[in-house]
């Protein structure tokens, strides 16, 4: 048995008005939870220093620039490094990454138990759009912010498990957890930041909005034989509501832990890496029974072509 305990630290929602200091301090709070409670790991949601920023226009890059990061760790998050460190806990979280070139993702880090961070992820799946749209009942401004990442999706070893990482809309596709699992994938961590109401149909409801989340990510696990810890940061932020919704689920598609809130709140698993073997050497034991001589078209093509009558 190869055992890892691991924290889901959902957050709730973060202000406009809110100092990174004061999220760090919050976030700080749930690594201490999660080692009292003999956590290994600890994962926390995309954008987790910030507001969820790209619901609004800004003109001026130097207002956009604000929400970035230029290094990790930062002055801010020094803190948490070093209480992770001192605890002997790794984390993973997300945040707005501009680098020393000037470009911008959206982006996530993974550390080992030292504070060393290991790996790091920028969002490839950016979803919303570039320009303001009236027709919205909120913006949703990603691709105007954010490059699509450049990264891939890699797997890294780290504390005797192979662990990756993605990012909010990245989980409905199927392609990111397959490229994944085509390196071993053991340990998914998936951070998010979802509205509670669709910007362009506003009668979607939260519970089909839920139950999409959880569809896509237990579909995921179970078809890689991998462990997925998907995170959100939840609540009312400044009028727009985040849903919550925050699961850890087993290599077999199973929920094994789930939210109640949408507030701070630490869900806590024991991952046996060994569990995900099952899997990975029968129904879906990728050398005997993949056949990607047909699957050309996944990467041929973007929108669909229909056949001709």
């Amino acid at each position: 048995m190869r055992e890892l305990v691991v924290g889901a630290a959902q957050l709730g929602p973060i202000q406009k008005a809110d100092s990174r200091a004061d999220v760090a301090a919050r976030m700080i709070a749930l690594l201490e939870k999660a080692a009292a409670r003999g956590c290994g790991l600890v994962v926390f949601p995309e954008l987790s220093l910030t507001t969820f920023f790209p619901r609004w226009l800004f003109e001026e890059r130097a207002e956009v620039d604000a929400w970035f990061e230029r290094e990790m760790p930062s002055a801010a998050t020094r803190p948490l490094f070093d209480r992770a460190r001192e605890l002997g806990v790794a984390i993973s979280f997300g945040y707005a990454e501009l680098t020393p070139e000037g470009r911008r993702f959206n982006a996530s880090i993974l550390t080992d138990r030292t504070g060393a961070i290991v790996g790091k992820y920028r969002k490839v799946h950016l979803p919303g759009h570039s320009e303001f749209d009236p027709e919205r009942a909120f913006q949703h401004l990603e691709k105007r912010y954010f490059e699509p990442g450049d990264l891939g999706f890699p797997v890294w070893r780290n504390m005797g498990a192979l662990m990756g990482m993605m990012i909010c809309n990245d989980r409905r596709w199927p392609e990111a957890y397959r490229v994944m699992g085509l390196q071993g994938v053991e340990l998914i961590l998936l951070g998010y930041n979802t509205p509670s109401v669709n910007s362009q149909n506003s009668a979607e409801g939260l519970e089909k909005r839920l139950y999409h989340s959880e569809l896509s990510v237990c579909a995921g696990a179970y078809q890689n034989a991998a462990w997925v810890v998907a995170v959100a940061k939840a609540g009312d932020e400044d009028g727009h509501p985040l849903m919550g919704g925050s699961v850890i689920v087993d290599p077999d598609g199973f929920v094994v832990a789930r939210a109640q809130t949408e507030e701070d709140e630490l869900l806590v698993h024991a991952c046996d890496m060994d569990a995900t073997r099952f899997g990975k050497t029968t129904i879906f034991d990728f050398a005997r029974h993949r056949r990607p001589e047909h699957y050309g078209r996944i990467c041929a093509q973007t929108g669909a072509e229909i056949p001709e009558e």
